[in-house]
């Protein structure tokens, strides 16, 4: 039988709450999305003016990065040079969307929405650098 570390919701509350900080701190209404390891949703949390599509494209983003266990960009840039894998089911190859990784194991996505790709990207790194080591 293996052993494999789990995100707790606890967890992925701190995780957004770094995110958020960090939002805040640059004036970013945003939407944050964590899901476990197979993409299902563990928090979401939406600022104040955040754009209404913002949540469900973090969802998309956070189970996108979790089910191919790398970020968002580098599958948005493998699809500008492999236009092909742009038809691989449940994939939102936009930057925003970075794994949480433990122990060299993905236990978690977060997915960042409402800025800039680039900048949700900046809030999505802060908040996986709040996952407790």
């Amino acid at each position: 039988m293996l052993t494999r570390p789990i995100l707790s919701a606890e967890e992925a509350r701190t995780v957004v709450a770094a995110g958020k900080a960090e939002s805040e701190k640059q004036g970013w209404r945003i939407t944050i999305a964590v899901v476990d390891e197979s993409g299902l949703l563990m928090h979401l949390e939406r600022m104040d003016g955040a754009v209404p599509q913002s949540p469900d494209v973090a969802i998309r983003k956070a189970r996108t990065s979790a089910l191919t266990r790398t970020s968002t960009k580098i599958l948005e840039d493998v699809a500008k040079e492999r236009p092909g894998t742009l038809t691989f089911p449940d994939r939102l190859p936009v930057q925003g969307g970075i794994p949480l990784m433990y122990q060299g194991q993905c236990v978690g996505a977060i997915g960042v929405s409402g800025a800039k790709s680039p900048e949700d990207e900046v809030v999505a790194l802060a908040a996986a650098a709040g996952l407790p080591r």
